[in-house]
């Protein structure tokens, strides 16, 4: 367990599947890019995977995911599951 920046809580790291918009992840790709720039060989070295995990964990912190599992009504039932 770890705690996130800004967060007084302990916090878990969990690997999971997620749906996102195809755009928001080439948009990850595009700023993480910009941000890093090129090695000496032209090549960008950043692992976007852990770019949207790092992205996704501040959102979910940030919107108070917490508040939001704790709410039964949030979850999926019937043939969403």
């Amino acid at each position: 367990m770890s705690a996130h920046a800004g967060s007084p809580e302990p916090t878990v790291r969990v690997n999971v599947n997620v749906e996102i918009a195809a755009a928001a992840l080439q948009t990850v790709v595009q700023n993480a890019k910009q941000i890093v720039g090129r090695d000496a060989r032209g090549r960008y070295r950043v692992d976007t995977a852990d770019m949207v995990a790092t992205l996704i964990t501040r959102f979910l912190a940030e919107r108070d995911f917490t508040a939001y599992a704790a709410d039964v009504d949030n979850y999926p039932r019937g043939e969403e599951l």
